[in-house]
């Protein structure tokens, strides 16, 4: 779903500390209707990122709904937690991040829109799909992809610390490219390092196929530009499967599905 998006300097992490303090305060609440039941959302007003599709994507499901729109996702949940809005619309992952570190919101169970989040490789790439989907099958099946949801989608607080991988690079060096604005699942941490779920899934498939792992921090809009260029070989940062992206590029099997969820004050 997402349109331009910028990575994240120094700059934008104090003004994300600083929001997070307005968020948790609950600054300038207004009375709105409690919502407590999804359909309650038919009418209401949304805050929304601008230059994104997620007003669209509501309208897909409630046509009467009204919005405001907001430079960030963290503005508008900081909308909702003061009153300025009735719900925030986005990914549900990243609705999922903010609610977990911040008291008083939550995100609906019911989405508004469900897709299909997926690492891309280029289409005469089927080895690299191969180690993808085996990479992603094997944490399935022995609990890993279990600890990992811990791990970076807690249900309260901030996610936990990136584990450490040995990568020999006997084979080379394995290029990821994301957008490092995407948390939890491509983020930058405090130590100014690039983390998150995609991460995590991008070194256990550089350490399968014995390589070292560079991670190439880039503009969302840029990702599969730079994919079929060949200046990256896999991309990852919360990217919806659609039909029309899979012309261009050859997707892994889903790893998660999320989509458009509404976030509500408790």
């Amino acid at each position: 779903m997402k349109k331009a998006i910028w990575p994240m300097n120094l700059c934008a992490l104090a003004c994300w500390t600083a929001m997070a303090v307005m968020l948790v305060s609950g600054v300038g609440c207004a009375k709105r209707e409690k919502i407590t039941e999804f359909e309650q959302l038919k009418d209401k007003e949304f805050a929304v990122p601008s230059g994104t599709v997620a007003d669209q994507l509501v309208l897909s499901r409630f046509p009467d709904a009204k919005f405001k729109y907001f430079n960030t996702v963290l503005d508008c949940c900081i909308a909702v937690k003061s009153g300025k809005a009735d719900a925030a619309a986005y990914d549900e992952p990243i609705l999922r991040g903010i609610a977990a570190q911040t008291p008083g919101l939550r995100v609906m169970s019911e989405m508004i829109t469900v897709d299909q989040y997926g690492f891309a490789v280029r289409p005469d790439e089927s080895r690299l799909k191969e180690a993808m989907d085996a990479v992603i099958s094997e944490a399935r099946a022995d609990g890993t992809y279990d600890e990992m949801m811990r791990r970076w989608l807690p249900e309260e607080g901030a996610p936990a610390a990136m584990p450490e991988f040995s990568l020999d690079g006997s084979n080379g060096t394995l290029r990821f490219g994301t957008s490092a604005v995407t948390e939890p699942f491509s983020f930058v941490d405090k130590d100014r390092n690039v983390v998150g779920l995609d991460i995590e899934f991008a070194q256990r498939i550089a350490q399968r196929l014995g390589m070292d792992l560079e991670i190439v921090n880039m503009e969302f809009g840029g990702m599969i530009p730079a994919l079929i260029s060949g200046k990256v070989d896999i991309i990852g940062a919360c990217i919806t499967i659609t039909p029309e992206r899979a012309e261009r590029v050859l997707f892994s099997e889903p790893y998660y599905t999320g989509g458009i969820a509404a976030l509500v004050r408790e």
